[in-house]
Parts: C-alpha cells; sequence; structure tokens
C-alpha cells in the first residue's frame, strides 16, 4: 500500500509528522510519500534509522495555512503540500492521503481533486468519538452545514460499513441526532430524515438525544454538518474542562495530593480514553479515495495512528464497499 503524507500539516509539522512515518513503519508494509520542501524533510529524516525504500519526498514549494480561505488556497497554491499529496491519491500513485493541516483545504481540496464516489451526494467527515460504553461515530462533523434527508440516509450507509470493517462492530446501530427520541420531534429535516432511515435497510434505532450520545450505546450518530461540529466541540470542550477541574482539586490540599496518587493509574486509564491520538484521525467518507484528517495538534503518536486506520480502511476495502452500497440504494429508490 502507497499512503501519501502531507508533511506541512499541522501544529507540530515537519518534525512530528515526519517521525510518525518513520514510526509507521515499524508495524505496517506501506510505502510512504511525504510531500513538502524536499530540503526541510531531508533533513528531518536524517534523524531516524529507517528503510529508505519505503520513504521518498514529493517536493513542494507551498503551504497552506490554516487562516487561508480554503477554496482560494486549493485553487491559487496548486503546488502546495495538500494539493500534492491529493494528487498522488488522484493519479492512483497513491492509496491514501493523510493530513493535519487545514480540514477546509483539506475537505475542498479531496472533493476539487480527487472528486467524489459515483452517486454520493455529500461527502462527509467522520471522526470517532469515545463513549461510557463504546466509542461511536458523528457523521457529519463538519462537512456540510446545511444537508437534505437523502444525505443523512447515505451518511448512515457510510458510517454503519466503517463501525462494521473497521472497528468491526457487529451490525451497527445508526440513531438520528435530534432534541427528542419521539418520532415526530425536531425540524423539517430530521422528520423527514427520520423517515427515511426508518424505512432503510440500516440498523435504525430512532432519535438519539444529545444527553444520550456520551454513553455510546448508538453506534453511528447522523446529523447535518453544523449539529455534528457543535457536538464535536462541545465534547471535546465538556472532556477538557473536567481534566482540568479534576487537576485542581486533586493539587488542592495534601490529603487530595495522596488520594491522587492512589487513583493515577485510574486517571491515566481515563484519560487514554478520551486521547485523539489512539483513534490517529477523521475519515473524509465519501470521496473516492482514502483520505484521514488528522488532529491539527498531532504528534507523532497521532500520525502513525492515522498511517494506521488507512491501512486498515485499504486492508478492509472500504470504499469499494462504500461505492456498492450507494449504488444498491440507488437502485431500490427507482
Amino acid at each position: 500500500m502507497r499512503i501519501s503524507v502531507d508533511a506541512m500539516g499541522g501544529d507540530h509539522a515537519p518534525s512530528a509528522v515526519v517521525q510518525g512515518c518513520v514510526e509507521a513503519l515499524k508495524d505496517l508494509d506501506v510505502h510512504i510519500t511525504m510531500t513538502g520542501p524536499k530540503e526541510i524533510l531531508e533533513k528531518e529524516l536524517k534523524k531516524y534509522e529507517y528503510d529508505n525504500s519505503k520513504i521518498d519526498i514529493f517536493h513542494c514549494s507551498e503551504v497552506i495555512s490554516p487562516n487561508e480561505h480554503p477554496v482560494m488556497a486549493i485553487r491559487k497554491k496548486k503546488n502546495s503540500s495538500i494539493c500534492e499529496a491529493l494528487n498522488l491519491v488522484k493519479s492512483k500513485e497513491c492509496d491514501a492521503v493523510i493530513s493535519a493541516g487545514s480540514t477546509g483545504a483539506l475537505l475542498a481540496g479531496a472533493l476539487f481533486i480527487i472528486g467524489r464516489i459515483k452517486g454520493v451526494e455529500r461527502p462527509a467527515l467522520a471522526p470517532i468519538m469515545p463513549g461510557k460504553n463504546n466509542s461511536f461515530m458523528v457523521i457529519d462533523s463538519g462537512a456540510n452545514a446545511e444537508c437534505k434527508p437523502s444525505n443523512l440516509l447515505q451518511f448512515g450507509i457510510m458510517g454503519q460499513i466503517y463501525m462494521k470493517d473497521v472497528m468491526n462492530v457487529d451490525n451497527p446501530s445508526v440513531g438520528l441526532v435530534n432534541i427528542g427520541a419521539e418520532e415526530e420531534k425536531g425540524n423539517e429535516l430530521t422528520k423527514a430524515a427520520y423517515k427515511i432511515l426508518k424505512d432503510s435497510s440500516l440498523n435504525f434505532v430512532g432519535n438519539v438525544e444529545p444527553r444520550d450520545i456520551p454513553t455510546g450505546d448508538v453506534d453511528v450518530l447522523v446529523c447535518d454538518g453544523f449539529v455534528g461540529n457543535t457536538v464535536l466541540k462541545m465534547y471535546e470542550g465538556v472532556a477538557f474542562n473536567i481534566f482540568d477541574i479534576l487537576k485542581s482539586e486533586m493539587m488542592s490540599s495534601t490529603r487530595n495530593k495522596i488520594g491522587a496518587l492512589i487513583l493515577k493509574p485510574m486517571f491515566k486509564n481515563f484519560k487514554k480514553k478520551f486521547d485523539y491520538k489512539e483513534v490517529g484521525g477523521a475519515p473524509f467518507l465519501g470521496v473516492n479515495g482514502i483520505c484521514i484528517k488528522a488532529h491539527g495538534s498531532s504528534d507523532a503518536r497521532a500520525i502513525k495512528n492515522a498511517i494506521k486506520q488507512a491501512h486498515t480502511l485499504y486492508e478492509k476495502r472500504v470504499i469499494e464497499k462504500i461505492k456498492e452500497s450507494i449504488t444498491n440504494s440507488l437502485t431500490e429508490e427507482h
């Protein structure tokens, strides 16, 4: 398998990206093409011992920063590390692309350069979130602020395939994020989407209220990108604040400090459940190739796990299965 990695994307690029690529080679039989300034990347690679036949560099003279307008940046900076990484997938020289850079630029570039799977109306960002009982997917988490009911059905189809084949969930359940559990609750979009999802072949379990999301009892949570992004950022914010509050309380007295030492292993495991570095990144499902958006603050471990994630998608033929399922759903409609 060949993977293109945007070596200049992310808060800790290129050092963390290069290190993550090198470490991934220890566990996976992959070939990695890093896109970015050749001189800079060669300097970083000299820090490590690795099989140099497994990594090469595609020289790029431009870098897209997070504060640039995504669409304009993709159109103007065609020799950027993100664009060239995407071009390698479009030309079939690589099987997957990974970037910790600008989310907007990666999503826009994936649509303009790689393109959608035939029949997919709107590709969607689909991160895996930690839950009390199980991990779960929120799809869409920001690629599409406005959606049609048919978009949400396709999100459910793609999410179910990913959870089954990548996360090894047997018959994944699909729920619709809504303000109430009753079928008649919600706005026009959720009411119409409920009917379509209910009549589909998906394992649809109905509406899921926001307070029930953190349990992880529903495997795939379907919503438009505005709602999904709000859920995602609220979830992250609450988690970070809980950790900060706990830390402050543990340091507030000698008794609490002693108790914290005793409970340290438990707190460590608890924090690990909420660590995005363990997952790797969020797949952008619906584009005609494997596309992984790694967290902007990814370190080497997160990049390594994003590469592992891409490898699993490739081995499990997730893109091919999405194509088959979308084709079948369109046939059923007609």
